[in-house]
């Protein structure tokens, strides 16, 4: 019997499904904008854009990064997102929000859940966190 692997989109959906604290909803984004980063990847985009989304989609992947899930758990996802809304932005200035907004497969507005997200992770993180999550990707 073939065992079928989970996609690391619905892995991030289960880890994210139970829970309810602090932040929770746009913590809860970090799955859907991993997904778009993604589905991006599979349009006609440059190859710096390419890999600028390539360096997002990574850090959710890497064990240690700056506020590691690992130790942090579910809260350790805000850097993640930061970084999923910094490179969408890089999208946005090159292609356009509608762009973005046509790939995007939820019915939000995604400037909107953008905007959103960005303004409560800048709520949580420090000035030298910011730095330190561009830099880990080569962003800054």
């Amino acid at each position: 019997m073939e065992e079928k692997l989970k996609d690391f989109y619905d892995t991030l959906i289960e880890n994210l499904d139970s829970y309810n604290g602090e932040y929770a909803s746009f913590i809860d984004c970090g799955p859907n904008l991993f997904k778009l980063m993604c589905d991006i990847l599979e349009y006609d985009i440059t190859q710096e854009i390419r890999k600028d989304l390539c360096g997002g989609i990574a850090y959710y992947v890497v064990p240690m990064d700056i506020i590691p899930e690992q130790i942090y758990g579910p809260y350790g996802y805000i850097d993640d997102i930061y970084l999923s809304v910094y490179v969408l932005r890089i999208v946005a200035d090159e292609y356009g929000y509608d762009f973005i907004q046509k790939i995007w497969d939820k019915p939000q507005d995604i400037k909107n859940v953008m905007d959103d997200c960005e303004s409560k992770a800048l709520d949580v993180l420090k000035e030298e966190e910011i730095k330190a999550i561009l830099t880990y990707v080569g962003l800054k």
